[in-house]
């Protein structure tokens, strides 16, 4: 008679789960045990839970497919929470395995005691206690069914002793969740949309990423409407390429006209993003389409609001809207894009093979041209996001894979674990920064050890470069921020990963290309400038005021130098009137 845990990997086997991760122990021995002895399922031992929620989310995002992680009772199963956090903001159907203490020491505090199915409650679409093993195989699937149907994380918590019981008889097998079906808008929302966009002469679109899979139809939309098309770091891989309309991107991380066309529009439509930085939205003229009504009108007041799939939402208004002939909106939008990437996104490019430390701008172009043209890249939060929204390509094949929703730093790593395993065929690199490579080091192991062939690329200027500007806008000198240089190739090496550490700009592109080339995993450490830090494509007085607060501050601190090299390590950068 087979055990509860085995009842549910036939049922994980069953919905296309091909892998757990997690690390092995305690209250999860019968599961893992049970994956022992499957033909269908492989255990993925990593060296921290939270690296196994990442994977497990990556995987997700990769394949589209449910994913799973686990952890032990108690501190096991609490390291999943963040990648949880992030999985569920970025829409990844995850199913966590989240053991628990034997069944009867339940609210008597017993060692390792927590209660999980209240503490995951918030970052999940379902979080539930099993109780009895009679209990498990519904709620098994219930619980795949919330992660796939609703896009998110969805939690079981199972007592060792109950998963080590016998199955219950006669429970129904299950084969995979269903996903949801394109919602198309009613026809009245369709003629409401229609009736505002033929009465607006400036249209702009700002598309993220639910505009995936609906590429060909936001240009046929940005088409009849001569209208320039921005983007959220999350639409960038899907909308950016072959698109003649494009003007770059919003937010802090942004650049190029995106900002100023939004501004000057007399309509924005917000197609599939639930951008949450509010002050660069208009607040006004503002049309949002959304597969998502939790989504529609809580970054900012809408004109109208569409609960549709973006790709059905367009086929569906397109026949009704009038042609633009003038294009002088967006034509003067272009113009001004292409003025402001000649200045900024471009500023390092030329004249750098000599400057010292290496420019990460420059470092992440020859980045974009040495790496494969289906590449998967997974990007740490911070200025690793910069670069990679900065410089990274896309074509329609590429993916960029981030922390973009709940900004979590350590994620390019485990974010490459799972990316590659469900990828084995696809070149995998993770743009790593020293702050976010370190805080899970140890899952350089498991590259060693799974011999994957991720490539891990670390941008290391020995400082949380991210949080530097902040406190320079804040008016704050930088703090706590810089540390001592670390050899992170060394350490890579000592791992079983092998690895080159690059300090001469003309060595960058020898050195990617070699790493890529070589099978199993890599990594190159280019040593970059603390000092490059990124500017946003719309400054304001405040950040004018902050910036030089602090750097009065500094100066008065005796740190005269440091400002002047970080004067001319970002001038170019400034977006001009």
């Amino acid at each position: 008679m087979a055990t509860a845990a085995e009842q549910l990997v036939s049922m994980l086997a069953a919905a296309g789960v091909r892998r757990i991760y997690g690390i092995v122990g305690d209250s999860l021995n019968p599961i893992v045990d049970a994956v022992r002895r499957s033909a269908d399922i492989e255990w993925v031992h990593v060296r921290h839970e939270e690296t196994a929620a990442f994977a497990a989310a990556a995987e997700a995002q990769v394949t589209g497919r449910l994913a799973v992680c686990a952890g032990s009772c108690g501190p096991g199963n609490l390291h999943l929470i963040n990648g949880l956090y992030d999985a569920h903001r970025s829409g990844a159907p995850v199913l966590a395995l989240a053991s628990h203490i034997p069944s009867a020491q339940i609210g008597t505090g017993f060692f390792q005691e927590t209660h999980p199915a209240e503490l995951f409650s918030e970052c999940s679409h379902y979080s539930e206690l099993v109780t009895d093993e009679e209990q498990l195989p519904r709620l098994a699937r219930i619980a795949m069914q919330a992660a796939v149907g609703q896009r998110g994380v969805a939690v079981l918590t199972i007592p060792g002793d109950i998963a080590e019981r016998k199955a219950a008889q006669g429970a129904q097998r299950w084969g995979r969740p269903v996903s949801p079906a394109p919602v198309r808008p009613t026809e009245q929302t369709i003629a409401e949309l229609a009736e505002l966009l033929n009465s607006s002469e400036r249209v702009m679109l700002f598309a993220g990423a639910g505009c995936a899979g609906a590429h060909d139809e936001v240009m046929a939309l940005a088409e009849k409407l001569a209208a320039p098309v921005g983007h959220s770091l999350g639409g960038k891989e899907w909308i950016q390429y072959d698109n003649p309309y494009d003007v770059g991107m919003s937010g802090l991380l942004g650049y190029g006209a995106c900002h100023d066309a939004m501004h000057a529009a007399d309509r924005v439509v917000l197609l599939g993003t639930d951008f949450p930085y509010d002050n660069f939205l208009p607040q006004a003229h503002t049309i949002q389409v959304d597969h998502s009504t939790a989504h529609l009108g809580r970054r900012t007041p809408l004109d109208l609001a569409v609960h549709g799939d973006v790709r059905e939402t367009i086929n569906a208004v397109l026949p009704l809207l009038r042609s633009r002939g003038d294009r002088q909106f967006l034509d003067r939008m272009l113009q001004e894009h292409a003025r402001r990437l000649e200045r900024v996104v471009d500023a390092y490019r030329d004249n750098v093979t000599e400057h010292r430390p290496i420019h990460p701008e420059y470092a992440a172009a020859i980045l974009d041209e040495v790496a494969a043209d289906d590449a998967v890249f997974t990007v740490d939060t911070g200025m690793g996001n910069v670069w990679a929204a900065r410089y990274l390509t896309p074509n329609g094949n590429r993916r960029v894979i981030g922390s973009f929703r709940h900004g979590s730093m350590a994620n390019a790593l485990p974010h490459a674990i799972g990316a590659q395993l469900a990828a084995p065929d696809r070149q995998v690199v993770s743009i790593s920064g020293d702050g976010g490579l370190t805080m899970l080091l140890g899952d350089l192991l498991t590259l060693a050890a799974l011999k994957l062939p991720v490539k891990v690329v670390v941008f290391n200027n020995a400082s949380l470069g991210m949080v530097k500007l902040e406190m320079l806008v804040d008016g704050l000198p930088a703090y706590g921020t810089d540390h001592a240089e670390v050899d992170l190739s060394a350490i890579a090496r000592a791992c079983g990963v092998p690895a080159s550490r690059v300090t001469e700009p003309a060595a960058v592109a020898d050195a990617l290309s070699a790493a890529f080339q070589q099978p199993g995993p890599g990594l190159v450490e280019l040593v970059t400038d603390p000092n490059a830090l990124s500017i946003p494509p719309r400054i304001t007085g405040e950040m004018v005021r902050g910036f030089a607060l602090a750097a009065s501050k500094t100066v008065l601190n005796g740190g005269v130098g440091k400002m002047i090299e970080l004067a001319r390590s970002n001038l170019r950068n400034i977006p001009r009137p």
